[in-house]
C-alpha cells in the first residue's frame, strides 16, 4: 500500500510559492518532477540551487571530494540558535577536531554499552503507551528522549533536568522552519540573522539546562565520580592531534547536536514506522514476534530481523532529515550544466529514497524489498539515510540498534490499528506529521 506522501507542484514553482513552503509544506511547494529528475537548477534573485538526484554526482559530493563542497553557510543559519558551532553544522578544522573527539564514542564496542540503556528505554515506552485513541509522535519524542538520556547522561528522561529539556526541544520544533528565512538571503557575517523570536527563547532555553548538565558532569569527572557513558567518554577523549578536549562551551554545542541527532531524528522516523506496522498487520504480527527474543545479551539485536527491515523501509520513506546542504567552493560542470562558485547543491533523502528511475514502486511500503537484488543496488546508489563520506552520521550504529529494539518492544505489547486521521508529512526540522500520528492501541495479551 502507498505510504502517504504530499503531491508536488507542478511546474517549475515561483520564488513567492518555495518561500510560503519553507514556513509551512516544503515538500508539496518543490516541484512533483524532482521525483524523477537527476538534477534540476533553481535561480532567482536570493538563491542559486542544484537539486542533485543523479548517484554519480552524490558520490562525488559526499564521498570523493566532500572538501570541495562543505557544509551550506546559508543552509546552516536556521540552526545556528540551537547548535552553536556543533558537529552537525561546522566546516573544515573545527568540524575535523570533533570528529576526532566525538567518533571513538560511538565506536562498535560503544554501542554494546549503551545497549542496556535502549533496552530499558525501550520497554519503559511500551509500558507507557496508553490505550485507545493516541497521538504516537510525542509518545515517540518521549522513548527517543529516554534514549538520549539514558545513553548521554545515565539519566531517565523523567529525571529533572531531562524533562526539561525534552519539553524545551518540543517547543523549540514547533518553532523552527526546516529553512529559516535567513537561509535565503545573502546577508554579510555581521548582521544578526531574522530568527523569530519563538526560536531564540525555545533555543536559549534549551542550552541553558544543556549547560547546567555538562556543568554536573565536568564536576563529576573531577571528582572521579561520573558514570561511564557517552557524555563522560565524549568529555575525557582528547583530539589525538591536538590533544585538547572539549571545553563545557563547545560540550554544550555537541550536546545540543547529540539531542537533535539522537532524539529529534529517532523520534520522527519511530513514530512514521509504528504508523506503517499499524497499517500492516502482517508485518506488526512478524514484529511483535520478535519481542519474545529482547534480552540483556546485545547479540538478540542480530536476530531482530523483521524489525531491522521495517526501520530500514521506515527510513527510506521518512527520512528523519528531508534535505541538506553543501556549497560548491569553485565552479563546477554537472551534468553539462556550469555551476557557479557559491552555489547551493540541495540533496533531499526525501526524494532520492522515492526517485523513481532509482526504486521499484517507490512510495510502497515493502520492508521484504531489503532482500532483493534490485533494493540492494537501489541503496548503494540512492539510500542516505545518515547521509554519506565523512560526514555521515556517527550515531548510525546506534540508531540502528535503538529503532529494531523499540519497534519489537512496543509491537510486542500492543497492537496497533490505524484510524480515520491518516498522517501528512511536513518538512520541519525532522519529517513530521501536520496533525499528528494518530493510531488506535489495544494490549496485546
Amino acid at each position: 500500500m502507498t505510504a502517504p506522501r504530499p503531491r508536488g507542484a507542478e511546474g517549475r514553482g515561483t520564488l513567492l510559492g518555495l518561500m510560503r513552503g519553507f514556513r509551512s509544506d516544503l515538500l508539496a511547494a518543490l516541484p512533483e518532477r524532482l521525483y524523477r529528475a537527476w538534477m534540476a537548477e533553481f535561480r532567482n534573485p536570493l538563491i542559486h540551487s542544484f537539486f542533485c538526484n543523479d548517484p554519480n554526482l552524490l558520490k562525488i559530493i559526499l564521498q570523493e571530494r566532500p572538501k570541495d563542497f562543505p557544509k551550506s553557510n546559508r543552509m546552516r543559519e536556521g540552526l545556528t540558535p540551537l547548535l552553536g558551532n556543533g558537529v552537525f553544522i561546522s566546516n573544515g578544522e573545527d568540524w575535523a577536531h570533533q570528529r576526532r573527539i566525538i567518533d571513538p564514542a560511538f565506536e562498535g564496542g560503544r554501542v554494546r554499552h549503551s545497549y542496556a540503556a535502549i533496552l530499558d528505554a525501550a520497554r519503559a515506552a511500551a509500558a507507557r503507551l496508553p490505550q485507545g485513541a493516541v497521538d504516537i509522535e510525542p509518545q515517540a519524542a518521549h522513548a527517543a528522549a529516554d534514549v538520549i538520556f539514558r545513553s548521554l547522561f545515565s539519566i531517565p528522561v523523567e529525571h529533572g533536568i531531562a524533562s526539561e529539556v525534552f519539553s524545551a526541544f518540543r517547543d523549540h520544533q514547533e518553532a523552527q522552519p526546516l529553512v529559516n528565512l535567513a537561509a535565503l538571503l545573502p546577508l554579510p557575517r555581521w548582521l544578526p540573522r531574522p530568527h523569530s523570536r519563538r526560536t531564540r527563547q525555545t533555543a536559549g532555553r534549551i542550552r541553558g539546562l544543556i549547560a547546567r548538565l555538562v556543568a554536573d558532569r565536568m564536576a563529576a569527572i573531577r571528582a572521579g565520580t561520573a558514570p561511564d557513558d557517552l557524555a563522560t567518554k565524549i568529555m575525557t577523549t582528547p583530539d589525538p592531534q591536538t590533544g585538547a578536549c572539549f571545553t563545557e562551551a563547545e560540550m554544550i554545542d555537541q550536546v545540543a547536536v547529540l539531542f537533535l541527532a539522537g532524539h529529534e531524528t529517532s523520534a520522527s522516523v519511530l513514530a512514521w514506522a509504528l504508523w506503517l506496522l499499524a497499517e500492516h498487520p502482517e508485518w506488526q504480527d512478524r514484529v511483535a514476534a520478535e519481542a519474545a527474543l529482547l534480552d540483556h545479551d546485545f547479540a538478540c539485536v542480530s536476530r531482530l530481523t523483521a524489525s531491522r527491515a521495517v526501520f530500514r523501509e521506515a527510513l527510506r520513506l521518512y527520512p528523519a532529515v528531508a534535505m541538506f546542504a553543501r556549497e560548491a567552493t569553485r565552479p563546477e560542470r554537472f551534468r553539462d550544466r556550469d555551476v557557479p562558485k557559491g552555489a547551493q547543491l540541495t540533496i533531499s533523502p526525501w526524494h532520492l529514497h522515492r526517485h523513481q528511475r532509482l526504486w521499484d514502486r517507490p512510495d510502497d511500503f515493502d520492508p521484504a524489498r531489503w532482500e532483493t537484488p534490485e533494493a540492494k543496488a537501489s541503496a548503494r546508489q540512492a539510500y542516505l539515510p545518515f547521509s554519506a563520506g565523512p560526514r555521515a552520521c556517527p550515531g548510525a550504529g546506534l540508531a540502528m540498534v535503538e529503532g529494531p529494539v523499540m519497534l519489537a518492544a512496543i509491537a510486542g505489547a500492543h497492537r496497533m490499528e490505524v484510524t480515520e486521521k491518516r498522517p501528512r508529512p511536513v518538512a520541519r526540522l525532522t519529517i513530521r506529521a501536520a496533525d499528528g500520528i494518530w493510531l488506535s492501541l489495544t494490549p496485546r495479551s
